[in-house]
């Protein structure tokens, strides 16, 4: 039985990731500072560029615009906290309110 979460995490984060990467080296930046930018594996940057991980979700223009900012922002360094901004973009992908896509409202904390 697959649980919510690891929808998110087989499925949607390295969707996100993927894209994130590839619109970086769009940008002019190296696999290799592609990788420490995103705080992963140059491995998996190539993994990624080449989509052989992170190509199994179709992404709305809104998130695609959200992860074309995050990306330049990146590049910029202007990123404090890159977890908050792919939590966002995956609330984005996923409807605000769905539980790590179930469906499902998420409880009130």
């Amino acid at each position: 039985m697959d649980l919510p979460c690891q929808k998110i995490i087989w499925g949607v984060l390295p969707a996100i990731r993927a894209a994130i990467a590839v619109d970086l080296v769009k940008c002019g930046v190296s696999q290799t500072q592609a990788a420490r930018l995103m705080e992963i594996a140059p491995s998996a940057v190539s993994q990624y560029l080449s989509g052989r991980r992170g190509y199994r979700v179709e992404f709305n223009e809104e998130a695609k615009e959200a992860i074309r900012s995050l990306a330049w922002d990146l590049k910029e360094g202007r990123v404090e906290n890159l977890g908050n901004r792919i939590c966002e973009i995956c609330k984005q992908v996923r409807g605000e309110g769905d539980r790590c896509g179930t469906g499902q409202e998420s409880p009130e904390p």
